[in-house]
């Protein structure tokens, strides 16, 4: 049996307003993760690439032909979703896949020329948006912020 346990206390009650959507940190990281998911497929649709077709970009821009498995834990994703953007962005000819030549098991992902110049197209839009988010927030202000969500993401990673 559970038991519920209700206060009176007003310090309850301002510390729960905190927890609670809309007003909880989750609720407002969300609500600007998808607000900038928003702004920045708006700018890659013409383009005809997504948000996902970016980090798998960066992390190939960071370090070419990593392997299957090194992208997605790099970004935290799971095989199967990966492999389908991965087949859209070979399809597209922004990326190879070739086999480990020491482990056939393998296969490592190499950008292509088309996918190597949109490092000069994309990051450029990517700070836009930043600077349009973090408008009125200064340089001091902006690391504090990266280093609280960083602390965060470890503290429940």
């Amino acid at each position: 049996m559970v038991h519920i346990v209700v206060s009176n206390n007003s310090q309850d009650v301002e510390s729960w307003q905190q927890v609670r959507a809309p007003y909880s940190t989750g609720y407002r990281i969300k609500l600007l993760s998808q607000l900038l998911a928003r702004r920045f497929t708006e700018r890659l649709e013409p383009l005809g690439l997504t948000p996902f077709h970016w980090v798998v970009l960066c992390c190939l821009w960071e370090e070419d032909g990593l392997p299957t498995s090194a992208i997605g834990e790099k970004l935290q994703q799971v095989g199967g979703t990966l492999t389908g953007v991965l087949d859209r962005m070979e399809e597209r000819g922004l990326i190879r896949r070739e086999r480990d030549g020491r482990d056939r098991r393998i296969w490592r992902i190499w950008l292509t020329h088309a996918g190597k110049e949109l490092e000069t197209v994309l990051p450029p839009i990517a700070v836009e948006i930043r600077e349009e988010a973090m408008r009125g927030v200064s340089a001091a202000e902006r690391e504090q912020f990266c280093k609280i969500l960083n602390q965060a993401i470890a503290n429940l990673s």
